[in-house]
């Protein structure tokens, strides 16, 4: 049975940091790509940050220079370290794993930024 685990979520002020993990089981984690995505109320779910089995690395525009996306194979873990976070990045965050057409999702983690 695959899971993933996002944890780390919460309440942080302008300009603060978080770090969320996602934790895998049930899956090879070192063959398949991580993928971070956030979905605020209202709007639709986006990409934030990618990262291959080779350890390539992407992001989206909006967090760019901000977020840093790893990941540790042996802990079949996945992170997301979140700087400078603005109100803006108030979202629901998710993990998601694929590798050739297998795709899991985790069941998401609230990140709130707020004074």
């Amino acid at each position: 049975q695959v899971q993933l685990v996002e944890s780390g979520g919460g309440l942080v002020q302008p300009g603060g940091s978080l770090r969320l993990s996602c934790a895998a089981s049930g899956i090879i984690f070192k063959f398949y790509a991580v993928n971070w995505y956030r979905q605020a109320p209202g709007k639709q779910r986006e990409l934030v940050a990618r990262m291959s089995s080779n350890d390539d690395t992407d992001y989206g525009d909006l967090v760019k220079g901000r977020f840093t996306i790893s990941r540790d194979n042996a802990k079949t873990t996945a992170y997301l370290q979140m700087t400078s976070l603005k109100p803006e990045d108030t979202a629901v965050y998710y993990c998601k794993v694929d590798w050739r057409g297998f795709v899991y999702w985790g069941q998401g983690t609230q990140v709130t930024v707020s004074s």
